[in-house]
């Protein structure tokens, strides 16, 4: 992931002239960040997470899970994670564009050179907008590192066993083991 000579503040236009040539680009805090296609291994675990996510969003019709949409919080801060969760009070900041709200819930799959940006930069700004969860997916530490920020955190904490997670109080929570979302066949 690399910053390429930015502007300090990217409009949207801006952003959306950049190419489609299979990398991901994101603008955070007037760097632009390029991450390359992801490897078999991210793209497995990020297809595991996801479907387990969306299985358990779907059946309690509590909102929508999204794969590498757009979130776009202010001007100038335009951000592509692996998965968002949009609760159903939020579906007003769906547009063309992307989610222009505060998801409930945003996922990254730590590759090789994104660790620093979805462990350092990431979590900062995620906390400033206001989002009441994000997890990373580390391969590497063999778990999920969860910033609880609706609760006031402001570390996270390794989860390697179970993962519960319970975005709406009225519905049960999911709880899933982590081994077998890192665990690719």
């Amino acid at each position: 992931m690399s910053g390429a000579g930015s502007p300090t503040r990217w409009t949207y236009a801006e952003y959306a002239r950049l190419p489609n040539d299979g990398n991901r680009y994101e603008v955070l805090d007037g760097e632009v960040l390029v991450t390359p296609s992801p490897g078999t291994r991210h793209q497995w675990t990020a297809a595991e997470l996801f479907f387990l996510l969306r299985e358990y969003v779907r059946a309690n019709h509590i909102g929508e899970m999204f794969w590498a949409l757009d979130v776009l919080f202010v001007e100038g801060q335009y951000l592509c994670p692996d998965m968002t969760y949009v609760p159903n009070t939020q579906r007003g900041g769906l547009t063309d564009r992307g989610v222009e709200g505060v998801p409930g819930l945003v996922v990254e799959v730590v590759s090789p050179g994104s660790v620093r940006i979805d462990r350092v930069k990431k979590p900062a700004r995620y906390a400033d907008f206001g989002i009441p969860q994000y997890w990373v997916v580390d391969r590497d530490h063999r778990g999920i590192w969860i910033w609880d920020f609706e609760l006031g955190a402001t570390e996270p904490r390794l989860e390697t066993e179970r993962v519960t997670w319970q975005p709406e109080p009225t519905v049960p929570a999911l709880e899933f083991a982590v081994p077998p979302v890192l665990e690719m066949p």
